[in-house]
């Protein structure tokens, strides 16, 4: 096969069936050494053309509390007490910026995907009444 650069969707698929075709090859052969080439291709197109967007905040805690066989309650002191740590979770309470330092910290979890807002967060919304000075007395 012949090497060239991937500029269309047709180029992307045709790259992806001879990866197929190629997986498993030895490194060090002339096959291998396609094989990495094509991955390198592949993977440069995907980044520019099909990029992934980071996870949500919250997400990100959850999964890695998951990894590591935690719960909630291992946030206690990370976050807060344990009532900001279930505000913060059920997307009552944005993470403040000390959180985040904490959150990266113990959890390694990268700061750029704590700092995004989290799609959950709930935006408290005052009601409609309105409280005039004359009220207020």
């Amino acid at each position: 096969m012949k090497v060239k650069p991937i500029k269309t969707e047709k180029d992307h698929q045709e790259a992806l069936k001879t990866i197929e075709r190629l997986w498993g090859s030895p490194e060090d052969t002339p096959k291998g050494d396609l094989l990495d080439v094509l991955i390198a291709l592949v993977e440069a197109y995907e980044r520019a053309h099909h990029p992934i967007d980071p996870p949500d905040p919250l997400d990100a805690i959850k999964f890695r509390l998951e990894q590591q066989g935690a719960d909630y309650a291992s946030l206690i002191g990370v976050i807060g007490h344990r009532t900001r740590v279930y505000e913060v979770m059920r997307g009552d309470r944005p993470l403040s910026l000390d959180m985040i330092r904490r959150l990266h910290t113990h959890l390694r979890i990268p700061a750029d995907v704590l700092i995004r807002p989290s799609r959950r967060h709930r935006v408290k919304r005052l009601g409609k009444r309105r409280v005039t000075k004359r009220a207020r007395l």
